[in-house]
Parts: structure tokens; sequence; C-alpha cells
């Protein structure tokens, strides 16, 4: 398979794993039961995503012309990668810290997350013909929208965690709570990549 059918897959073979990966993690803040396997079914994808962005190192490695700029595919497989992990850091301390529940601010960073990988998605596509930038541009100001939402939940998720006064929970919960907001902010990379190649190819 070749850098592009990887990278810009007619089957969004990375974005579809993206996505499902993020859709795992709401379903676990939402539904918060069988939790050690909805954890390792979050893993096993991101374990495939590691898998892809190696491919495709070896493939920009291998290949003399590329589908887009060589530092375009490095920072946006790096990028991506990064969301996969955060999204997997975040199920795992749920699990190792012995969560009994999801609260609402787990759920709708969960959310939020999910919500961007959709743009990404979106915003992948584009990239594949770039005859739309101004799609692209679009998907990529609405994950910029969503990042500073989450910042927000975070900032008052922490705020109502400190008028608690059981120190054990707040360390745990603060610590996931940073995991999945910074999975936004690795969002708002990827959608800072797109942008620029949109802009480039436009």
């Amino acid at each position: 398979m070749g850098l592009r059918e990887l990278l810009l897959p007619k089957d969004t073979i990375f974005f579809d794993l993206f996505e499902r990966q993020a859709g795992l993690l709401v379903d676990l803040t939402e539904n918060f039961t069988n939790v050690k396997e909805k954890r390792h079914a979050i893993e096993k994808l991101e374990h495939k995503g590691d898998q892809i962005t190696h491919e495709i190192y070896e493939q920009l490695n291998r290949t003399f012309i590329t589908p887009l700029d060589p530092g375009e595919i490095s920072r946006l497989a790096s990028n991506l990668d990064d969301v996969l992990d955060y999204i997997d850091d975040a199920a795992e301390k749920m699990l190792t810290y012995s969560i009994e529940s999801a609260d609402s601010s787990m759920v709708e960073l969960a959310k939020l997350v999910h919500r961007s990988t959709i743009e990404i998605e979106s915003a992948v596509k584009g990239i594949r013909s770039l005859k739309d930038p101004r799609h692209i541009e679009e998907r990529c100001i609405e994950v910029n929208r969503l990042e500073n939402l989450a910042d927000d939940v975070l900032a008052h998720a922490v705020t109502d965690l400190f008028k608690t006064t059981d120190a054990i929970r707040i360390i745990k919960l603060k610590d996931i709570y940073e995991q999945l907001e910074i999975a936004t902010d690795n969002c708002e990379d990827v959608a800072n990549v797109l942008s620029n190649i949109a802009i480039h190819h436009s």
C-alpha cells in the first residue's frame, strides 16, 4: 500500500480508526460498565494507530514524490497519533485509578473529543482533492471552537473539584480531566496542520 493510500485512503483507514476510538471513549464515559473490556478495545485501536503511523513514516522514507509536502505528512501523522495516545491514556487511568463512575465533566470532555474527530475526518476527506479549501478551513475553525469549550469545561471541573476535600480523588480526577483536555489540544494541532495544507495547496 502506498503513501497516498495510507494517509488519504478511500476507506479512511487512519481516520475511521481515529473516530472509532473517540466513539468508544464516549461510550465508556456515558455507560461506565465493562470498563476493562472497553479500555482494552481502545488500547487495540491505539496500537493499530501506532502501526499505521510507522507505515506512513516508512513509506515517507521510501517515496520520492509524495501527495503532500513530506513535512505536512509527518506532522499530520504525528499529531493524529498523539490524539490516539491521549484517548488511550485517559481510558487507562479510568481503569487503573478504579474510578467507580464517570462524572459529567468526563462525559462532556469525551464528547468534545469525539466531535473534534468527526470534524477532522471531514476535513481530511477534503484534502484528498483539495477542491474546496473553504470546507477544510470551516472544519478546522470548528475544531478550534471545540478546543476552547474543552478549556472551559476543564477550568470549571477543576474549580468544582477543589471545593471537595478528598485529596486522592482530586488527584485522580484532575489527571483524567487533563488527559481528555490534552486530547482536544492535539485535535486542534491536527486541525492547524490541515488548515495549513488547505492554504498551501489552494
